[in-house]
C-alpha cells in the first residue's frame, strides 16, 4: 500500500531544532503571558471536598440528552438537578 500523503513545511511555522529546544522555557518564567491563558477550569485532579463529583459513564436515551443539551451551557448541571430532584427522599432521624 502506498502512502501519497505529502509533507507540508511551513515558513511561519518551522520545525524545532536542538537548539530551539535548547533555549525553550517554562512559562512560569514569563508571568504576564502565563496569566493571559487564565486558570483551569473543573476542579481540580484528587479533590478530596465532601461535595465533589464523581466522574461516571451513563448511557442515555439520545431524546433525553438531546433535551438536556438544546438548552445550551449548563445541561450536565440540569441534569444532576433532575436526578436528584427524583432520588427517594431520606427519612429524617428521628
Amino acid at each position: 500500500m502506498c502512502d501519497d500523503r505529502r509533507i507540508v513545511f511551513d515558513d511561519d511555522n518551522p520545525e524545532w531544532t536542538q537548539e530551539d529546544f535548547a533555549r525553550a522555557r517554562p512559562i512560569s518564567e514569563f508571568p504576564e503571558l502565563a496569566a493571559a491563558f487564565g486558570k483551569a477550569r473543573g476542579r481540580p485532579v484528587g479533590s478530596t471536598k465532601a461535595d465533589a463529583k464523581v466522574q461516571v459513564a451513563l448511557r442515555i436515551d439520545p431524546d433525553v440528552l438531546a433535551a438536556f443539551k438544546s438548552a445550551g451551557p449548563g445541561w450536565q448541571s440540569r441534569m444532576n438537578a433532575a436526578l436528584r430532584a427524583a432520588m427517594p427522599k431520606r427519612s429524617s432521624p428521628a
